[in-house]
């Protein structure tokens, strides 16, 4: 038993000497290109639906090159320290924010997200406001629709905004919860999408590992490594599939897909007097330059919806080439500028209407 024991001191000990070896060489190497971004996801039951989210009750941090950002979560995992009822105050203006980790706010402060900026404008303008952010870094919008269809609607928003980024085509085939059919109508093909969740789950149970997640590089490369491996096997499963099921190119498809399910989502919102407006989250091709998310025929079909929709060439097109949009390293979200500007076009966009609706009840 002494000898076992004696092996047992001999393996940790050796494992932490290559490990402290491991987080020097890191440090010193790829520090600048590392960053500490747990995800801290858990899976959420909403009715049919069962879909990752944010780790509720929860404090955390992100590093990066850029800074260093505190996450705090309410009772229902909202990057917020707030909760809410699902029943709306008397008088109070609801928005749901809707997206991944860009309206999250990934690199940026947690008052600083254009959720937050939305809520002071509203505030500032007269219009008593809740908005709930309820961003969730990955969510597709197969993810949001799912969400909205199934829990955000209980919250009674008055408004839903949709933060729409690029990679939203992949993800909304990798989610696997929506197909098109042969008329191009959407079907349910899944009421489950959890990548990553059952791991987590497991591995923030062990003591130590999540000090590790917001403080450790080398941790964060291994980590990091895992989870792109399997996202990238995911992402050639979901095209693989894709392209078996229609003979069309891929991006067609994508972009039909995309449309339906915001077109959905459209209908859903419309049936209950909410307005939607999509939010185009803009890319980055460069530093101090952006390119819109949205496609021309995308754009053109939503305005055939009757959607709303925030455009970054109108909204950011005056600052390309020499505001910062984007965080300059780690992950390259957009930066706390893009989001304020994001938050206080859409308070313009809101407080007409709000103003209007308070003038009709005599307040």
């Amino acid at each position: 038993m002494k000898k076992l024991f004696a092996n047992l001191l001999l393996v940790l000990a050796t494992l932490a000497i290559c490990g402290a070896i491991g987080e020097v060489v890191v440090r010193i190497a790829f520090k600048q290109q590392t960053v500490l971004f747990p995800r801290y996801h858990t899976d959420y039951r909403y009715g049919d639906y069962t879909l990752r989210g944010i780790r509720p009750k929860s404090e955390f941090w992100h590093t990066s090159a850029d800074g260093t950002w505190r996450f705090v979560t309410n009772d229902r995992g909202l990057r917020d320290t707030r909760n809410f009822a699902y029943d709306k105050p008397p008088g109070v203006l609801r928005v749901l924010s809707l997206g991944d980790s860009h309206t999250q706010g990934y690199e940026v402060r947690q008052d600083a997200t254009f959720s937050a900026v939305l809520e002071r404008y509203l505030d500032a303008h007269s219009v008593k406001a809740q908005v709930l952010n309820a961003g969730v870094s990955g969510f597709s919008t197969a993810e949001e629709l799912a969400y909205l269809v199934s829990e955000g609607y209980k919250y009674k928003p008055d408004v839903v905004v949709v933060g729409f980024y690029a990679n939203d085509f992949d993800d909304n085939l990798k989610a696997g919860l929506f197909a098109l059919d042969d008329k191009g109508r959407v079907v349910e093909k899944s009421h489950s999408h959890l990548p990553g969740v059952k791991i987590q789950n497991v591995i923030y149970a062990i003591p130590g590992v999540r000090w590790l997640s917001e403080n450790s590089y080398f941790y964060s490369i291994a980590f990091n490594g895992v989870w792109a491996f399997f996202k990238a096997r995911l992402e050639s499963s979901a095209k693989f599939e894709k392209s078996v099921a229609s003979a069309s190119d891929s991006s067609k498809y994508e972009t039909d897909l995309t449309v339906a399910l915001l077109e959905r989502m459209g209908r859903f919102c419309a049936e209950r007097n909410v307005r939607l407006v999509v939010v185009d989250i803009p890319s980055m091709p460069g530093a101090h330059r952006f390119e819109s998310s949205i496609p021309d025929r995308m754009r053109e079909r939503l305005a055939a919806a009757n959607i709303t929709m925030l455009d970054s060439r109108t909204l950011l097109g005056e600052y390309d080439g020499a505001a910062e949009f984007h965080v300059p390293h780690g992950h390259n979200h957009i930066s706390e500028l893009t989001h304020a500007l994001i938050g206080v076009r859409l308070g313009e966009m809101i407080v007409p209407r709000a103003h209007a609706q308070q003038a009709k009840l005599g307040r």
